[in-house]
This record gives C-alpha cells, sequence and structure tokens, in this order.
C-alpha cells in the first residue's frame, strides 16, 4: 500500500510539473498566445462585387477583366480606409439635401453627387494645383462657367453657386462626348484631354481609352463612392442617421454696399466672424470693398437653431439605408 501511495504521490507530482511547464511556455511565448487569438477573431473580407452596376443609368461593363479589378481596388481601397467612408457619409447629411435639388433642376443625373464626394471628400479643399471647392474647379474654369473668383468673394467655395456652375460644366461635357461616364472623366482630366486620347487611340469610350492614372482610377472611385453609400450596411457600416451631420438652419440677409467690416457686421447680427465664415465660406476676408457694388446674399444662424442637441432631436435613430 505505501508503494501504491508513493507511485500515486510521484504521478501526481510529475502531472503538476507538466502543468506548471505549460504555463510557463506559454508565460514566455505571449506572441504565439497573441498569434491564435488573431486567427480566431480577426476577420478581412473581400467585397463582393455586384454583377451589375450603372452610373447614371449607363451599364458598367463588369464582365471585362479590367474594369471589374479596376473597381475592385477603389473598392478595397476606400472600404477599409473606413474613418474617411464614414466622413463621407457623416457629411453627406448636410450636402446631400442642397445638391440633389440643383442636379434634378439642372436634369443631371444624381449619381454625380457622388463625382462631388470623390474630388472634396465635401469639403472646401484646396488641391497642389490650386482647384478650390466643393466641386474643385480651377479659377479659370469657375470664372467660364459663371463663378465670381476674387481676393475677397470665391464662389467656388459656395455649396449652392459652385453645384450650379458644375451641373453648366458636365452638361457641356454630355454635349461634347454623349456620355456621363466620359463626362465624369473629362471632368478630370480636362475635355481637349480625354479628346485627343480617343481620337488618338480609336475608341470611343472611357472603358477603351488609355489614360493618366489619375483619371484611370477616377470613375471607379466615383463607383465605389456610390456602392458604399447606397449600401453601406452591405460593406459593414452601421451609422444612424442621428450620426449624420445635419442640415444648419439658416435665414438671409442681403449685403449690400462697399467697404463693410464682417465682423462688425455679425457682430450686428447676433454672431461673430468664425460663424459667419462657416455659413459663408466664399467670403475670403474679414472686410468687404466690393469694388463693383454687388449685392450679396449672406446666411446667418438662427438665434436658437445651432444647438446640437435640438438638431440632433430632429433625426431619428434608425440606421442608414442610402446616401
Amino acid at each position: 500500500m505505501k508503494k501504491l501511495s508513493i507511485v500515486a504521490i510521484v504521478l501526481s507530482l510529475i502531472a503538476i510539473g507538466g502543468q506548471v511547464f505549460i504555463f510557463a511556455t506559454q508565460k514566455e511565448d505571449p506572441d504565439e498566445v497573441y498569434r491564435q487569438a488573431m486567427q480566431a477573431d480577426y476577420r478581412v473580407y473581400a467585397p463582393v462585387l455586384p454583377d451589375t452596376l450603372f452610373f447614371c443609368g449607363e451599364p458598367i461593363p463588369l464582365d471585362t477583366y479590367y474594369v471589374r479589378e479596376a473597381l475592385d481596388r477603389e473598392l478595397l481601397v476606400n472600404l477599409y480606409w473606413q474613418s474617411n467612408a464614414l466622413l463621407w457619409m457623416k457629411r453627406a447629411g448636410r450636402y446631400f439635401p442642397e445638391i440633389e435639388p440643383i442636379l434634378r433642376r439642372n436634369n443631371i443625373p444624381s449619381d454625380m453627387k457622388y463625382l462631388c464626394v470623390i474630388e472634396s471628400g465635401l469639403t472646401n479643399a484646396t488641391s497642389p494645383a490650386k482647384a478650390q471647392g466643393y466641386w474643385q474647379f480651377m479659377k479659370t474654369t469657375g470664372q467660364r462657367f459663371g463663378l465670381e473668383i476674387t481676393e475677397e468673394v470665391d464662389m467656388r467655395n459656395d455649396i449652392e453657386q459652385s453645384t450650379e456652375a458644375a451641373c453648366k460644366y458636365l452638361k457641356a461635357l454630355h454635349d461634347r462626348f454623349g456620355s456621363w461616364v466620359s463626362a465624369a472623366a473629362a471632368y478630370n482630366c480636362g475635355e481637349g484631354g480625354l479628346n485627343s486620347r480617343l481620337t488618338r487611340q480609336g475608341v470611343n469610350n472611357y472603358f477603351d481609352v488609355r489614360l493618366p492614372n489619375e483619371t484611370m482610377r477616377y470613375v471607379y472611385r466615383i463607383l465605389a463612392a456610390k456602392l458604399l453609400m447606397t449600401h453601406p450596411q452591405d460593406y459593414g457600416f452601421y451609422i444612424r442617421e442621428s450620426d449624420l451631420y445635419p442640415v444648419l438652419p439658416f435665414v438671409t440677409d442681403t449685403l449690400r454696399g462697399q467697404n463693410v467690416d464682417l465682423n462688425a457686421y455679425a457682430k450686428l447680427h447676433g454672431t461673430n466672424y468664425k460663424m459667419l465664415r462657416e455659413f459663408n465660406p466664399w467670403l475670403q476676408t474679414e472686410k468687404l470693398t466690393n469694388k463693383n457694388n454687388r449685392t450679396y446674399v449672406v446666411k446667418l444662424p438662427t438665434r436658437d437653431g445651432l444647438s446640437v442637441r435640438k438638431m440632433r432631436r430632429k433625426q431619428s435613430n434608425d440606421l442608414v439605408k442610402s446616401l
């Protein structure tokens, strides 16, 4: 009996020693524990591309391998740049309600709002080439389509006027090329640049022509934005309507005269210069000399309309189905 007890004790000690050894091994190799946890819990999925896709009513030839792979690239890049895509969606809550009626009024397809998303991220961006505003107009092009651009006033930064100008430009491009896809491409590389390459290469559409790399990717980036913002939940984005940036309530005032001190003007209307610029980003300086004696319509914040809580109460918490 004593021998059996000794044997049992020895076996128990061996078992305990083995457990201690395993535990010690795990403690000494945390990378292995981490690696196993990552393999068990972390997943990155390749997005499933649609079988059919349209832009402005025009079919995208997804059966052509390089078309499908180019779209796949832009969808992957923008899908996994989640912070950027979420900012697109949030800003769309504020700016799409202003852009969409203008596109509709000018008979421009609604899909063109995604061109604005790609151009500027729905911000008043400035490119290295000095393109400016939501629709990224160069100075000469903006002036060609009726935008006032001076040291004091830059209407490329006004969402309404710049969208009206973009409609005129897109309509002119569509009239020239007969395709909204080609119009979008020409918006990026210029009508002359697109036309000369189509002619030299003997083709008649965007998908068959070799273009500079930025323009080669451009339409596919627009398509990726459309897919992500039209079907956000299909790509793992769960964003509530209350998460969107709300439309800012405002009243309008007519600004006339010369040598207007905009700090004093803002104070007179119960606000400050920073807020005046927030609502009127087309203003460029603190004073408006207005040498041509023009009349401007200025947006002013409503006195009780800027409370985040009040604005959010008007929005539901339903998940956004599409933008």
